[in-house]
């Protein structure tokens, strides 16, 4: 049910946003996937042809990415003009989260220098997001932010050293496990759910210490409380939903996320559609209703938008629409953890009003139409993730 009639028109709502700071928790592809130029659409075509996986591709299209940003002003443009029809000034891309763990470390720094080469690409149309004085520098100069963040703690392996390794090379946000289990503990869709092991407790106080956002996103229920306990500064869940409002193995309960708010954390919203509804096909109020219901479990201060989702496919796919024959892994074990029918993550589920990143605006038009006021939105929007950023991360 909507909270009440609304505040605002659509037309008020799409400025309001074009005017509002708008932090999207977590969006995982930000320098890989919002490029697609047709010379690399050509080169996917010949990497489909020759029978390569999307997992052996997509490595070779982020770096393809990084070379039309070097090369091409056309690229250049078409890529900040994604990020323009968003309207969002600041997001939150992921460096690490589903490879194998023995690969993590080298994978990481790899994909964390093309991050900072895409930001010098750019030639200071974005800014490389290290404290709340860049992000409101950005918002206030019309510019781009990127936070550099993990999705999994394995990059870190069993050196406590590489946590001050990675916030030198500008990591600012991690979450403690992926699906599975790591080192730290277990994640959602892992076979056992336990907490967390005494080393990622020990994990926890670095991440404190190195003024690291500690990420509880994926991780097991237990492993969240445990973060929690240890944890000296708030804790926040980037990209989640309610588990009341819809069950999901990767949702929270509203007993975990009130206590993320009491503790001054944050828990930004996804638009998965299998994550928010049981519905092959969703729309927007499916969206509102998981807002609405964790603003009145956490409080207005506390909730934001983590989307997930930058392009086509039911989950995190990027804006490069593979080719439906292009398979997505070949052999070995699946590091990801999703089980894909019993997770809602096959390609049928669509949500109606979220295609793509650069259809952002139409949530802040739904959420308008829900019933939030300006001041709510405002908060929803980016001013609640930079509240919990600037404490924990300065």
């Amino acid at each position: 049910m909507r909270r009440s009639t609304p505040t605002l028109t659509p037309d008020e709502a799409r400025r309001l946003h074009e005017d509002a700071l708008v932090i999207d928790s977590q969006q995982p592809p930000a320098t890989t996937g919002f490029l697609f130029t047709a010379r690399m659409r050509e080169r996917l075509a010949e990497y489909a042809a020759r029978g390569l996986t999307r997992e052996e591709a997509a490595p070779l299209m982020a770096e393809m990415a990084l070379e039309e940003l070097r090369t091409s002003e056309e690229a250049r443009a078409a890529y900040l003009e994604f990020w323009r029809r968003s309207g969002v000034t600041v997001a939150c891309a992921s460096y690490s989260g589903t490879e194998a763990p023995g690969r993590a470390f080298e994978l990481a720094n790899l994909r964390l220098g093309r991050a900072h080469a895409v930001v010098d690409a750019l030639d200071g149309a974005m800014v490389l997001v290290r404290t709340a004085a860049d992000i409101e520098r950005a918002h206030r100069e019309g510019r781009y932010g990127l936070v550099l963040d993990f999705q999994n703690a394995t990059p870190f392996g069993d050196e406590l050293d590489r946590i001050d390794h990675f916030r030198y090379l500008g990591v600012r946000m991690v979450q403690l496990t992926y699906n599975l289990r790591n080192l730290l503990g277990d994640g959602c869709t892992e076979a056992t759910q336990g907490g967390l092991s005494y080393f990622g407790r020990e994990v926890v106080r670095r991440l404190n210490a190195a003024r690291i956002l500690v990420d509880i996103s994926h991780c097991s229920e237990q492993v969240g409380w445990d973060a929690l306990a240890v944890s000296a500064a708030p804790v926040v869940v980037s990209h989640s939903s309610s588990k009341t409002v819809c069950y999901h193995d990767r949702g929270k309960t509203d007993e975990l996320a009130r206590a993320v708010a009491e503790r001054g954390g944050y828990f930004g919203v996804v638009v998965i559609p299998g994550f928010i509804s049981t519905s092959k096909e969703p729309t927007l109020d499916d969206f509102c209703r998981h807002v609405e219901h964790l603003v009145s479990v956490c409080g207005i201060d506390h909730v934001g938008i983590g989307t997930d989702k930058a392009g086509p496919g039911p989950g995190t796919d990027s804006v490069v629409e593979y080719p439906p024959s292009m398979p997505q892994r070949r052999g070995g074990f699946d590091w990801a953890g999703f089980r894909l029918e019993e997770h809602r993550l096959t390609p049928d589920y669509r949500l109606q009003g979220y295609e793509r990143f650069s259809d952002w605006p139409n949530l802040t038009v739904a959420l308008a139409r829900w019933g939030f006021n300006e001041d709510e939105l405002r908060k929803l929007l980016g001013l609640n993730f930079l509240r919990v950023f600037r404490e924990v991360c300065g």
